[in-house]
């Protein structure tokens, strides 16, 4: 079996909802295992309850964190984070600094890495983190994958909507109101099958 290991961080559940997405289209692949998994959460939870995040919190933690060592499993890693500044989270770059030990054994080379975010707004940084985030992935090794222009829904102009060929990615308005979209959860599914098809070829030809 093709393992395919979706590692995400969600505050308010929008990075959670394209998670679940990615795991579908992953899942539609034959000979594909999809696991999620969350990154652990760094914040306390009285600045999370002023952030109004802590309900949201709480619903997903019966999510099992990950651990370094699943990387090393997989044969894909989709990374899910919202944007921070034009930048992944704090909380997901303090897990990815934990994988020190997997640089050093190259326990990451050749396996399947990929992308998706969120942003509070339209052009809030989702490419510039999607982008950064690579370059973490490339340190280790790893193969990145995309989201190709083979997804039309990324070139819809008919209305307001995430996806870049870097990632899927969804809006989440600046009140954290919007759901992410039929378009931007079509783009997460077939991202999710577009990795699990490549790491299936890879580990094939393996």
């Amino acid at each position: 079996m093709t393992k395919v290991l979706i590692v995400f961080y969600s505050m308010y559940g929008h990075v959670l909802k394209m998670a679940e997405a990615v795991a579908e289209g992953a899942r539609e692949v034959p000979g594909c295992e999809v696991m999620i998994k969350r990154v652990p959460e760094t914040l306390p939870g009285e600045v999370l309850g002023k952030m109004g995040a802590l309900e949201a919190q709480k619903a997903m933690e019966h999510i099992p964190l990950v651990q370094p060592e699943d990387l090393a499993s997989a044969d894909a890693v989709i990374f899910g984070t919202p944007t921070r500044f034009g930048n992944m989270c704090g909380q997901m770059r303090q897990f990815l600094d934990s994988t020190g030990q997997l640089w050093l054994n190259g326990s990451l080379v050749g396996k399947v890495g990929s992308v998706f975010t969120s942003s509070a707004t339209q052009h809030g940084g989702q490419e510039s983190t999607i982008l950064s985030f690579h370059i973490t992935l490339l340190h280790q090794g790893m193969v990145v994958v995309g989201l190709p222009y083979a997804f039309a829904g990324q070139m819809d102009n008919s209305q307001i909507t995430g996806g870049s060929p870097y990632g899927a990615s969804t809006i989440a308005g600046t009140d954290g109101s919007r759901s992410p979209s039929d378009n931007e959860l079509a783009g997460a599914r077939f991202q999710g099958a577009h990795v699990a098809r490549i790491a299936r070829k890879l580990s094939q030809d393996g």
